[in-house]
């Protein structure tokens, strides 16, 4: 699995992940980093498990590059504030969620940050992604639609004692 920077072609694609329109992924990829997981279509898929709709497994999506045809198996997208990277998206396969916490936890370990995200209590493949990760749940976090979150840190992201198993 290959991790790369978004492009805005790749919105609808990430969106349809996601569940959002794509003007929302679109404002996501000019406002912040955006990295995807991708493989080439004929290439191996591992884990179609995403942390949309529990119990769900659908297939990672498939669509035209300039070059090639590529499945994406998921997203991260992250911001720098001045005290911590936050993570305001993170989609996608079991893998790929592993897979794609590096790139904001490889930014904050330069910066000397700790890394937190957001993320509703149903989305138990991504929670326990993040607990495996060495995120540790440190409260409530705020109500989207109604709907109540879990806060997420990472406080120490160099620390040795992340759990890559998951990661290939």
């Amino acid at each position: 699995m290959n991790v790369r920077t978004a492009r805005e072609s790749d919105a609808a694609a990430l969106a349809s992940l996601a569940d959002v329109p794509a003007s929302v992924i679109r404002t996501q990829i000019h406002d912040r980093t955006v990295r995807v997981a991708v493989e080439p279509s004929d290439g191996p898929t591992d884990d179609r498990t995403t942390g949309r709709r529990e119990g769900a497994t659908p297939s990672p999506v498939e669509f035209e590059t300039e070059s090639s045809r590529e499945s994406v198996h998921g997203f991260v997208s992250f911001d720098a504030g001045r005290t911590s990277v936050f993570v305001t998206s993170l989609w996608g396969s079991t893998q790929a969620i592993h897979r794609l916490l590096d790139e904001p936890i490889s930014f904050a370990t330069v910066e000397s940050m700790p890394v937190e995200t957001v993320v509703s209590p149903d989305r138990t493949s991504c929670i326990e992604a993040l607990l495996a990760t060495g995120f540790e749940a440190v409260g409530d976090g705020p109500a989207f639609d109604g709907e109540p979150t879990k806060r997420y840190r990472l406080a120490e992201p160099g620390d040795s004692t992340r759990n890559d198993s998951s990661s290939t």
